[in-house]
Formats: structure tokens, sequence, C-alpha cells
């Protein structure tokens, strides 16, 4: 049994940022009443003692009028206290605030010199100005919580003077480094810092080099570099490290007679070739009468994941693994991620299996979920079972044929539904031992691929379902969903006159038409030149998909219920699915909502990171591969229009750069922020999204992950 450890130096119970971690759980359910008992739970607190300390800091909070009581024992955030706000705040390189608030409108413009000691990203508390609402400013008054501890910079040293140079322009501000914190960086290095005061916004905030990266330019250093800027952890803590070493990896006969014993039925995964942590796996057999019986197996990870571990608090704070373009940063330490759990061929593994009765049509007359034990046969990389697909040969031919026609069925009635295809090409490069690219190509994805997708969404939609379809008269059931809202009806507007430049005609949007107008729009430019550019638009009009307790369904995949079930190695929702689940399989009542509503904010936001860091490092990749390049022309697909130039994709490898207007001397050109073009003085030429142009690489800056192009001809 693995036991949590004492920190040490520190009293059992007592923890650092108590009454920063119980406002969190206030800022991040804005308008819920919650007593100490759900801020506890919120916060996955079970001691007594911290449980007391948690009732005085709401009292004081009440007090300081940061809380308002909303009934006996209940507190709440305010919406506002007088003029005082809390929002996040973006601020651009030259020192100017937008702070969103929810309820607002619009932003609160914050003027240069008024943004205190808050940095981008930043919850703020902010006193608003009196005016009109368009025109309300404002000043920020305090940071109620940083966007990250801690910053990566280039220490610059001159003489006796050192500071921190973040590499990161949305921070607008340089750390001073006196003597003593600067540890063994020289100038030039790649170095992660912390704030230790900033008494004066006036002057740099004075902080200390915690790290050390290495030289810019060097791939790891790169890297890590990324994931400290989004905030993300790239080693596990020691301690973390010895909770997963300490897990016993035998498989005992009393915990396979509380299963299903499913090991004697063929099961297979088809994983990528590169990889390493295998977490579902199908299985199939023909049944009596003609129908199939289909298993979707999942790696049992609540099985070694133990609530009130280290190894649990570690899982719950990444809440998602990260892949960057030459490594992965899982979400478990390797031994669960990559031995423990994975369900690797010719092993007894254990999983949460969904197992469903099909007819040949693909229609699901009986269903099971819970605890089993699987014996992978044989490992396939998509390629193998691609290969199978086509050529209708290789071992266990005539299940992958069954599988993928049946796959083929649920495809067709999703689509009919009004599911909307936005499979998008993904970058990939080669990279040498050094780790630098010395390719980039758009991996295809083919029926192999939709295979495993269309079972692993049968099994999403078919668990979501379960719970969520309450009998008539009951209560509903708290659930972690994965849900899409409906886009706004002003993007799709824009996406309408998008589509128009290309010739393709959508209807005026309402909310009743918009999933049909997406959908034929996708249809119609499917095998065309502008095909990814009009898919990229049509992206960028839905709504995010996130996590959350409130079911209003799934817009982008036409699923009324859709939960995340088939991830929970790399997936901390996947996790909380598991163990609500088998909660409710075995009879459990509704359990807090507003416990797991926080889990669920956390875990979109750390989702959210976990992208953007991945962009980054492909980003980066890119940079590097044209650094070599530099004068050579390409041809590229105008991707973005501002009023400062325009950005150009270039085919076959997809990098994106910029073609600045400074350096447009044909012409004097003019942005039209109503039609999204530039168009020429003199000559009246228009330059639009998806027009096809080439360029010549003129710069590119690693340090920025910036391409330059000028261009060369247009249309």
């Amino acid at each position: 049994m693995n036991k949590k450890k004492k920190s040490k130096g520190k009293p059992a119970g007592v923890r650092r940022d108590l009454r920063q971690e119980v406002m969190e759980v206030f800022y991040d359910n804005p308008g819920k009443p919650m007593n100490y008992k759900q801020v506890a739970g919120a916060l996955g607190i079970k001691d007594s003692s911290i449980r007391d300390l948690i009732a005085a800091v709401l009292e004081e909070e009440a007090e300081r009028e940061r809380l308002t009581m909303a009934g006996k024992g209940r507190y709440m955030l305010p919406a506002s206290v007088g003029n005082v706000v809390t929002g996040r705040i973006e601020i651009t390189k030259y020192g100017r605030g937008f702070v969103i608030v929810e309820g607002f409108d619009n932003d609160l413009q914050v003027p240069r010199g008024e943004t205190a000691d808050a940095l981008h990203g930043d919850t703020v508390e902010v006193a608003v100005s009196t005016g009109s609402r368009r025109k309300r400013s404002a000043r920020v008054v305090g940071v109620v919580k940083r966007a990250r501890s801690q910053y990566v910079c280039i220490f610059d040293q001159a003489k006796h003077v050192a500071f921190g140079l973040p590499t990161d322009p949305k921070i607008h501000i340089d750390f001073y480094l006196p003597e003593g914190n600067r540890g063994d960086a020289v100038h030039g290095d790649k170095v992660v810092v912390e704030i230790e005061s900033w008494d004066d916004p006036g002057d740099s905030p004075v902080a200390r080099v915690v790290k050390v990266l290495g030289k810019p330019g060097n791939n790891d250093v790169e890297m890590h570099a990324i994931m400290i800027e989004y905030g993300l952890p790239y080693e596990f803590p020691e301690e973390v490290q010895e909770d997963a070493a300490n897990i016993p990896a035998e498989i005992t006969e009393a915990e396979v007679a509380r299963r299903r014993d499913m090991r004697d039925i063929l099961t297979f995964t088809i994983d990528p070739a590169d990889a390493k942590d295998f977490d579902d796996a199908l299985s199939l057999r023909r049944l009596p009468g003609g129908m199939w019986e289909v298993g979707v197996h999942i790696a049992d990870v609540t099985h070694y994941l133990k609530p009130g571990t280290l190894l649990e608090e570690e899982a719950f704070k990444r809440a998602t693994s990260v892949y960057l373009v030459d490594r992965t940063v899982p979400m478990l330490p390797e031994v669960l991620s990559n031995e423990l759990c994975s369900l690797k061929p010719h092993e007894d593994k254990l999983c949460f299996s969904a197992v469903f009765k099909l007819d040949n049509d693909a229609v699901v007359h009986e269903q099971w979920f819970g605890r089993t034990v699987i014996h992978s046969d044989r490992r396939y990389a998509y390629e193998d079972a691609q290969a199978v697909i086509e050529t209708g040969e290789g071992d266990h031919a005539d299940a992958i044929l069954t599988l993928n026609k049946l796959a083929l069925k649920l495809r067709e009635r999703r689509f009919k539904r009004g599911g909307i295809d936005f499979n998008t090409e993904e970058v990939k490069f080669t990279l040498d031992e050094d780790g630098r690219p010395t390719g980039v190509y758009v991996k295809e994805m083919k029926e192999a691929n939709k295979l495993i997708e269309d079972f692993m969404l049968l099994a999403n939609v078919k668990v979501a379902e379960f719970i969520g379809k309450q009998e008539e008269g009951k209560p509903q059931r708290t659930f972690v969903y994965r849900v899409h809202d409906r886009p706004e009806l002003d993007r799709l507007i824009r996406l309408r006159e998008f589509a128009g430049r290309f010739g393709y005609k959508m209807p005026k949007p309402n909310p009743d038409n918009a999933e049909a107008a997406i959908k034929n729009l996708l249809q119609a430019v499917e095998g065309t030149p502008e095909e990814d550019i009009v898919k990229v638009m049509a992206i960028r009009t839905m709504a995010k998909a996130e996590y959350g307790v409130n079911n209003i369904g799934h817009y982008g995949l036409a699923f009324p219920h859709y939960t995340h079930f088939t991830s929970p190695i790399r997936r901390y929702p996947d996790v909380m699915v598991h163990r609500l689940l088998q909660h409710y399989l075995d009879g459990g009542e509704s359990v807090s909502e507003v416990d797991y509503q926080f889990k669920c904010r956390h875990s979109s936001d750390q989702e959210k990171k976990a992208a953007e860091a991945e962009r980054a490092s492909i980003k980066y990749k890119q940079v590097e591969f044209l650094l070599s390049r530099i004068g050579e022309q390409f041809r590229g697909m105008i991707s973005g229009v501002t009023s400062w130039g325009i950005y150009v994709e270039l085919e076959g490898n997809k990098c994106e750069g910029m073609v600045r207007l400074e350096t447009m001397n044909d012409d004097h050109y003019l942005f039209d922020e109503e039609r999204m073009c530039l168009i020429g003085k003199r000559s009246g030429q228009e330059l639009h999204f998806g027009d096809a142009v080439t360029i010549r690489v003129v710069g590119a800056d690693l340090m920025k992950r910036q391409l330059n192009f000028e261009l060369v001809s247009q249309p």
C-alpha cells in the first residue's frame, strides 16, 4: 500500500497557501455558494484539522469582503465589491492591459502604468472607473493568483548588474537578479527565474535563478523551456517516482476473481508505431445467431492510482500528458504509463471495459460496463492494420476487416445525425540524433486510425448515456462530460462571408441550421486546394470543447451525451469517469457537483496549456527547419490577413510565417477590416484568405519562433 509522505520541515496538516487555494476554488466557481465541506472536497482535503482551518479562512475572507455570505455557513464570490471586480489580465508588449471579466460584455482597458505588479495571464482585482459600458477602464489593485510561478529568461550580465530577459514576448518587464541570486548562470544562458519581491511596479521585480537550462538552441533546453513557459512540469518529483515504484505489479488470483475474465477472447491493440503506452484494446468474437461481441478495453489506471497518495496529487496537478515534437511528457510516471497500465501484448492486464453486442449494421443490442482482465494477442501499428484493411491479408485479417466494416456503419450514422468531420492534417518531423529536423511531412489519417476512433467514440457515448439518461423522477447524477457548445451566430456569419470568397454558398445562419451548414461546406471543399484553410476557419468558428458537469452535449460530434472514458493513462478526466462509473455501478449516491466542477475546470485549463505547448514545439521545429533554407522560395496559401501584413502557410510542410506590410513594395496596401483583405491602392489588387502565393524565406528567429517571408508573386 502506498502511504502519503509528509513534507520535511512542515508539521502534518499544514498547507503552504491554504488561503489562496480556498479563494481559487471560488474563482473557479463564480456564483456558486459553498460551505467549508464543499471547499475541502474540491481541494481533496479530508483531514479534519485542515477543514477547520478552511472554515476559519472563509469567515476571515467574508470579513475582508472578498467573499459574501450566501446562507448559514455558505459563502460565494461576489460579482463585484463596490467598484472592484476580478478577472484575468492580458498585457501587451507596450504595457497596456485588458481584463476579461465574466459577465462583462467588453474587456476592461487598463492604461500603461496602471497594471501594478500584474503579469500576463494573472488573475487580478481591478477598480473600475465610471463611464459607458464600452469605455469603462480600470486599474489593477491586487494580484489574486499568478498565472505561473516561473519564467524562462536569457541571463544578461553587464559588469556587476544582471537581468533576466523573458523569452515570452507577452511578459512585458525584465527581472532584476542581484548578486547571490544568479546561481551558476553565465551571460547568454537560458534560465528559469522566480519572483522574490516586487515592491515598486515602476521597477523590475527582484528575482532568483532557480535553474540553469543551458545554451539557447540546444534541443533539450528548448523543449524544457517550452514546458516551463506554459507552466507544465517536465520532471517527476523523486518522492512521486518512489510512490510509483512501490506499487505491486502482481495480478493476484483474488483480483482476477473479482473481474470478468476475457483472456481467451481475441484481443489486440492498434497504435502509432512509436507509441509506448497502450491504453486501449479491442476484442472480437462471433456470437450465436450472427451477432458480434466487441470489447473496448481501457487500462484500469484507477486500480493503481489511489486517492490520497502523492501519485494521485501529481496526476491531478498535471491532468494530461503533453506531446511535444520529440517526446511525450506523461501524466503518470513511466512505471505506470509504459509498464503496469500499458496493454502490452502477451501479458495479462487489468482493464475497465465496455462490451457491446452488435448486429451487422453496428446497432447495439446489449451493453455491459465493468472491470476485466484481458490478454492482448497482438500489437499492431496503424500502418500494419492499414495494410490488412487494404490487402485483406495478414494476422487476424478477418477480425480487423469485420471491425472496420462495423466502424464504417458507426461513422455513417454519426455523419447522418449531423456529426462534423474535423479531421485535419497533423505535422510530423524527421529528427537527427541531436533533435534537429531533417524533414517535415503531413501525417494522413487512414481507415485504421478511424476504426479505433469510431469504437472509442462508441464507448464514450454509451458510458455517458448510461449515467446521463436518468429514469423519470430520479435526480440527475453528477458526472464528468466532454461538452462542446454551439458556435456563436456572429462567427457563423463571418464563416459564411469567408466561404463566399471561394464561391461556396452557405444559408443565412440561425441556431437551427448551423450543423447542416458547416457539414455541407466541409463536404463541398473536400479534395479542393482550399480544403485545409476552410477547415481551419470552420474550426475557429466553433466553441472549444471542455470538461464540465453540466451536460450541454457535444455539438461537433452531434452527441447529446458524451464523455472521455478511453484514455486514463494520459487524461485525468478519464480517471474521474472510471471512478464515478464504478461508484454508480456499485449503487452509490450522486457525488458533490462543486467538487467535480472544480476538477473539470482545472483539467480544461491544463489541456489548453498542453495544446499551446505542443503548438509551440511544432512552431520551434518549423522555424529550425527553415533556418537553413533562407533565400529559398516556396508555394503557399494566405492563412491570415492583418493590418500589419499577411500570414502564409507553405505547401507540404505547413510552416507559417509573415510577410510584413512594409516589405510589400510593389504597391501601397490598405487593410479592409470588414472584408478582411489587403487592397493595393494603385492596382486594386486584393489579397484574401486562401489566395495562392509564392514567397521567399528571409528570416527565421528561433528565440521568438517566428518566420519572416517576402512576397515573390501573387494571384
